[in-house]
């Protein structure tokens, strides 16, 4: 019988979708290329489909019964089944449509033209070495085995199927702590070793297993049971098991019995979170990863050899357990990293460094500085920040200017990182608020500016001056002639040295609005000096630049690198040198004056061009030459 007569309804999509590859390959069928006859009938009414993992025994014989290829060790073959997932492998059409017809334990012999098989054109699989590619043949092929599959390597060399399902979602990645009952089996069925009583213990990421056996134990869920298909070259040696040379495929059998979440906070190996008791609910979803009120006990400890406790809630407090909102500073940044991560009813033990614990943090009594220290935290209960849903708009100003409070004291205590994250999160939240009517939108408006203007204080204290102008640029496209906002970015502008678009801000300040002139005055003050300062430190870096000789050109260039600074540094900190005068230039020859006048003269545009793109060594050095050479037509 055709076995694309029979099969035609299965194949057809249930919803609409894209056309795959398998599928244009399955349209080249035509009637009589492909027949079936069935050999031993198997069990069940279900057969395999895209997805499945299929695992069968085939041989293939010329009409006349000759072998030509097998696995099966009777017919010559090395006895391991062809393990296969439909949708994914790469097998020849005539399987391709034949095995989804099968039910396992089914045997059937495949009558196939030579367009089925190996000389299919454009065929994915290469026919073996002198193969009758041309030739009709037989595939006699049993279904040993077929099941979901969950695909762990993209070349198939990592295949999962689940025996029972696991609790929960979280799975082990590197540097989670692992127990597992492991057994294992060649491809062939023979028994490499059993699994003992006592779970094997491993450490994720350390080589303790094969790599692929961890990347498909890296899919597991806790106290699933699944059966990982691994191949050649993912069987690495460790101390589990040695890898023989002949050896094409391991299954392991593995029941996931329990693992320990150990996080890596900052990536290098220095702020390490491990969980010793398990909490309640889901990670990450039931914990407390926004700002929250947190409730915990916490014992701190040296990092020494006699694990000195230098503080323990418990004994110090009374037996009252630490209370304290996240996002504000409250504690190390070290120690609320990990807490952000903790399940209520967790026990975490967490190694931190100095500067995550209390070298940027008031030490507690009997802490020293640049010590390592270790916290024991049991995290008893949060509580979320309120939920805006539902409030009428006085309600959410009222909560939103709680939260701008908040990072107006981090401000203040120069936070500014946690200030800054204060006002983003009110941003976010305005995002959802829509004001009903004019009063409320002149509100919503003013307070939606100020925070935007608090970002951009926060940005330029963290010397990120660009990204500040971004941030007026907001709160200045919806209301021009916003003098705190013309203030702030004129301020900025200030920072990246770009003076002329300073001096602008500042003049329209008075423009628009006569009772800032005080501020604005003051502010072009500030302007002129710090003018007056990068241009002072300029002309000391260049100082005798314009005298030297072509060959003396690198060694100024080396006085410029040692002495040079950027635009923000010259604005930290005044030069006590800056008042250097150029009356020794008073005795030189006529050629020499002539020289300074005209680099006098051209100073100001070659200035605010280095300003503008920075005083880079390549683009003073050109500076130099062409300075010299217009220099040398005047003596």
């Amino acid at each position: 019988m055709a076995v694309g007569d029979q099969t035609e309804q299965n194949h057809l999509p249930k919803n609409k979708k894209s056309e795959t590859e398998d599928d244009k390959r399955r349209k080249k069928i035509v009637p009589g290329s492909l027949l079936k006859a069935v050999v031993r009938p198997g069990g069940g009414d279900s057969s395999p489909v895209d997805g499945d993992q299929v695992i069968y025994h085939c041989t293939v014989r010329t009409l006349d019964g000759v072998v030509v290829e097998s696995t099966r060790s009777e017919c010559g073959g090395k006895g391991l089944p062809i393990r296969d997932v439909l949708g994914k492998s790469k097998m020849v059409l005539g399987l391709l449509e034949g095995i989804p017809t099968m039910h396992k334990g089914e045997i059937a012999m495949f009558k196939m033209k030579p367009e089925m098989h190996y000389a299919e054109k454009d065929c994915p699989v290469p026919a073996p070495g002198n193969f009758p590619k041309d030739d009709e043949l037989h595939f006699e092929t049993e279904l040993l085995d077929f099941s979901k599959a969950k695909i762990a390597s993209d070349d198939l060399g990592v295949v999962k199927k689940i025996l029972n399902e696991g609790e929960g979602w979280e799975s082990p990645r590197e540097p989670y702590e692992v127990k597992a009952r492991i057994s294992a089996k060649s491809g062939d069925g023979q028994v490499i070793f059993s699994h003992t009583e006592e779970p094997y213990f491993f450490t994720f990421g350390k080589s303790e297993v094969p790599k692929g056996l961890e990347i498909g134990i890296g899919t597991m869920a806790r106290k699933e049971k699944a059966v990982i298909y691994v191949r050649k070259q993912y069987l690495t040696e460790s101390p589990l098991m040695h890898i023989v040379q002949d050896l094409e495929e391991v299954h392991f059998e593995v029941e996931l019995v329990h693992f320990i979440q150990v996080r890596d906070m900052l990536g290098d190996g220095r702020l390490i979170k491990r969980r010793i008791q398990d909490g309640r609910g889901e990670f990450p979803m039931d914990c407390p990863l926004q700002d929250s009120r947190l409730s915990l006990h916490y014992k701190g400890m040296l990092l020494n050899e006699e694990k000195t406790v230098f503080y323990d809630s418990r004994i110090d407090n009374n037996d009252q357990p630490l209370e304290f909102s996240s996002g504000e500073g409250l504690v190390p940044e070290g120690f609320e990293m990990c807490t952000r991560l903790m399940l209520p009813g967790e026990i975490a033990l967490v190694t931190c460094p100095p500067d995550y614990a209390y070298d940027k943090f008031p030490r507690p009594p009997g802490v020293p500085e640049g010590a390592h220290v270790q916290w024991e935290i049991e995290l008893l209960s949060f509580e979320t920040p309120r939920d805006w849903t539902g409030l009428n708009f006085q309600s959410i100003m009222t909560e939103a200017e709680n939260i701008r409070s908040t990072g107006n004291r981090l401000f203040k205590e120069g936070k500014f990182e946690l200030a800054k994250a204060k006002y983003e999160k009110v941003l976010r939240e305005f995002n959802h608020v829509n004001p009903q009517d004019e009063e409320e939108g002149k509100i919503f408006g003013d307070t939606r500016n100020m925070l935007h203007l608090n970002v951009a204080a926060c940005l330029l204290k963290l010397g990120e001056w660009r990204k500040s102008i971004e941030t007026c640029n907001k709160v200045l496209e919806a209301k021009p002639g916003h003098v705190k906002g013309l203030y702030r970015r004129g301020m900025a502008y200030i920072a990246g040295g770009e003076y002329e678009d300073a001096r602008n801000d500042f003049n329209m300040m008075i423009k628009v609005d006569k009772s800032s002139e005080a501020d604005a005055t003051a502010a072009l003050l500030k302007l002129k000096q710090k003018e007056q300062e990068a241009e002072s430190k300029a002309r000391k870096q260049f100082k005798g630049l314009f005298d030297k000789k072509p060959g003396e050109i690198t060694e100024v260039g080396s006085e410029i690198r040692e002495e040079s600074k950027t635009i923000e540094e010259v604005d930290e900190s005044k030069d006590n040198d800056d008042d250097e005068t150029l009356e020794e230039e008073g005795t030189t020859t006529m050629s020499t004056e002539r020289k300074r006048k005209w680099s006098e003269k051209a100073w100001p545009i070659l200035k605010n061009v280095m300003l503008q793109i920075g005083i880079q060594l390549g683009v003073v050095l050109i500076g130099v030459l062409i300075f010299q050479f217009v220099s040398a037509k005047f003596t």
